[in-house]
């Protein structure tokens, strides 16, 4: 018994113990999480309250109305309009299970006629693993990513209606393009269109501080919206939105407004530019009904393009080209087959502006500056050279295309019924005086000299973006092509060696000498054939420097940028980008010898009944050949206003398929009414153009210039 309790009280001293030690365990956890409380409500309190209200705040960024674009009487050529516009949240996507995720954005792809793949490709943000570029999401990871644009109010009043059926799923209205079409012009080469920021223009425009473009920014990709893009776009604003812990916006934070862009006022006048609108297209419509007694089926007339070009400034009045698109294509987001369209070569590539970016043989529009060529360089207006059916160079006869055999004639007459072997001659001429060395590739070429004069083979320098430079082909250029092809050719010719084919025949020839300049090219270039190009626009410009006594102008299509307010920001004036070394009595001479060709010329069976005394028009007409090709139709025709140029590819004679087209729009630029020019030229609008901007109001009204504001 006594054993017993020493044992009892050791083992009550052994339970008090570990009370004790227990006892102080917890208070010591209590001690640690008070002083935790401490540090993080009293000393670095503020700091927490940061963070937390900062994971309950989100940017939003509002993006701002585009500029308008308008004509040069301020009729809107480019304006906008609401879109009612699908945008999912990522964030509270995320929150949702792997299912309900699927079902969200399945009923989403129901709802918006899509795909899911397609609509949870457009939920990556670029830079993921699985982005696909062009698709991805380059905006905030926190603002709702656009899935579907320009859906119909009742999709969009849905989703308003039933959010419990689709979480996450916003509808909103964005600003998207609009195209008011005065006159029912398209001008869509002219505008251009929009399409998303890609993340290389985003990662560079953060580089430069750009804060004028974000992620979720479009931007201008042809045309003056591309060309004056940083002046469209405005300013972005920022919206800070309260959000809970399902990301579900609680009201505004604070907002920064965004600005509007500076709208665009254009030398354009929307009345000239549907009559070229329409008159182009028809051109080519009735080329395709018209039978080509050469190739023995009707005229192809696979594209086309016209351009009105004021004289004395470079300014574009109008400028069209066919295949054509719709602009409104790119305002709800371009479909994959609406886009392989625009690029289908089948289809013309529609894209493809062909005043600016087609480039074309010149046929015999280009002899007027073959002849200033000629006069400066030893010929003179009393030189007489044989205008006969054919001229024999070496074993190829080269022969006239629209005129006869007329004898012994001068530079005048040669142009006046455009006459090929008289200007064979000249080209022959200089070709064995200066190089009939045809390895010689510095030889003096006094035409390939004047043709760089008047601005071809480079850029006009217009205000659009992608201009192609036409070429000059020279003797340099022919070497530098041999050098890039002369393995080609060379390997076809030792691998079907002996055949005898003619792919055979000229791959050898050319392995050998294909870059001599032989006289074959040399006449050929003398009237615009062979491998010279031009583009519509070029050739406008060249024959704008002889109707102005001069000057070559870098061609213009932007007049003005205004701000909001109506504020004038920029004037954008004539840009003077080379001078032509002509003498007067030399232009004055190529000028009277192209009214010629207008009254009693190539042109002259298509102006009967025009009142030529009082509206002086030059012209010059041409069908430019090209092998395996029909023949391509040209005019090019000016006054002292103004300067006309035609083209149809595959569209027939110079004056047959595009002559009356080009006086329709001789009578639409004066006013032109039967055999007499409207006495009240100058009160019609467009008719004379404006040398004021049109006025702009406060409540955004736009107003056409004054009448008095007239040139």
């Amino acid at each position: 018994m006594a054993a017993r309790r020493p044992a009892a009280r050791n083992a009550t001293r052994i339970g008090r113990l570990r009370l004790i030690v227990l006892q102080a365990l917890v208070l010591s956890l209590f001690a640690t999480l008070f002083a935790r409380l401490w540090v993080v409500q009293v000393h670095g309190g503020e700091a927490y309250q940061a963070k937390a209200a900062a994971q309950s705040v989100r940017d939003i960024v509002v993006q701002p109305h585009r500029g308008l674009i308008v004509d040069a009487m301020g009729r809107p050529l480019v304006a906008n309009r609401t879109s009612h516009v699908i945008a999912v949240d990522r964030t509270v996507l995320g929150k949702l299970t792997d299912a309900e995720q699927q079902t969200v954005l399945g009923r989403v792809a129901a709802l918006t006629q899509t795909t899911q793949r397609e609509i949870e490709d457009r939920l990556h943000v670029c830079g993921d693993a699985a982005a696909i570029a062009g698709t991805c999401w380059n905006g905030s990871p926190y603002q709702p990513v656009p899935v579907a644009t320009d859906v119909p109010e009742k999709v969009a009043l849905r989703i308003l209606e039933q959010p419990e059926d689709y979480p996450s799923v916003l509808a909103e209205k964005q600003s998207v393009r609009a195209y008011p079409e005065p006159y029912g012009v398209n001008a869509a080469h002219l505008l251009g269109y929009l399409s998303p920021i890609t993340e290389d223009e985003f990662d560079a425009a953060k580089k430069a501080d750009d804060a004028s473009v974000n992620g979720a920014s479009s931007v201008g990709r042809a045309g003056v919206e591309k060309q004056y893009d940083r002046w469209l776009r405005g300013m972005p604003g920022y919206r800070r939105v309260a959000v809970d812990s399902m990301g579900r916006v609680l009201g505004d934070d604070s907002t920064a407004r965004s600005r509007p862009g500076d709208t665009l006022v254009t030398t354009i006048d929307a009345r000239v530019q549907s009559v070229v609108e329409q008159q182009l297209w028809r051109t080519i419509q009735t080329a395709r009904k018209t039978f080509d007694e050469v190739t023995e089926r009707n005229y192809v007339a696979d594209a086309g393009a016209a351009v009105v070009l004021e004289a004395k400034t470079g300014r574009i009045v109008a400028m069209a080209s066919q295949p054509s698109y719709d602009p409104n294509l790119w305002a709800g987001g371009v479909s994959k087959k609406q886009l392989a369209r625009l690029y289908s070569e089948k289809a013309g590539t529609p894209l493809l502006s062909r005043a600016t970016q087609g480039q074309y043989a010149p046929g015999s529009t280009w002899k007027p500056f073959m002849t200033a060529g000629a006069l400066t360089n030893g010929y003179g207006t009393d030189t007489r050279l044989d205008c006969s059916s054919a001229l024999q160079v070496g074993n190829r006869a080269f022969k006239n295309y629209e005129s006869g055999a007329y004898g012994y004639i001068g530079f005048d007459k040669a142009l006046e019924v455009s006459c090929n072997t008289f200007f064979y001659r000249v080209g022959l001429d200089y070709w064995q005086r200066f190089g009939s060395d045809p390895a010689d590739i510095d030889a003096r070429d006094p035409l390939v000299a004047e043709a760089k004069e008047f601005g071809f083979g480079r850029e006009t320098g217009v205000d659009l973006p992608g201009e192609a430079s036409g070429r000059i082909a020279d003797r340099h250029w022919k070497q530098s092509y041999y050098e890039s092809m002369k393995d080609y050719y060379c390997k076809i010719d030792e691998d079907e060696k002996d055949s005898g084919g003619f792919l055979e025949l000229f791959a050898h020839e050319f392995c050998l000498e294909g870059n001599y300049y032989r006289a074959g090219d040399a006449v050929n270039f003398a009237i615009g054939q062979g491998d010279t190009i031009v583009t519509p626009l070029q050739l406008a410009r060249a024959y704008g420097a002889i109707a102005n006594g001069g000057t070559l102008y870098a061609p213009r299509i932007g007049k003005a940028v205004v701000s909001p307010s109506g504020r004038l920001v920029r004037e954008i004036e004539p840009k003077p980008n080379g001078r032509l070394d002509l003498p007067r009595g030399v232009r004055d001479y190529i000028d009277g010898a192209l009214q010629n060709v207008t009254r009693v010329g190539t042109m002259a069976w298509r102006m009967g009944g025009f009142p030529l005394d009082d509206v002086r028009i030059r012209s010059k007409t041409g069908s430019a050949e090209v092998y395996g090709k029909q023949s391509t139709s040209w005019v090019a025709s000016y006054t002292e206003d103004y300067v006309v140029v035609m083209m149809v590819s595959q569209g027939g004679t110079g004056s047959g398929t595009s002559g009356p087209a080009v006086r329709k729009i001789w009578e639409a630029l004066y006013g032109v009414q039967g055999d007499r020019v409207l006495p009240a030229r100058a009160a019609i609008p467009g008719t004379v153009p404006p040398a004021a901007l049109p006025t702009f109001e406060s409540d955004g009204g736009i107003l056409p210039p004054p009448p008095g504001a007239r040139r």
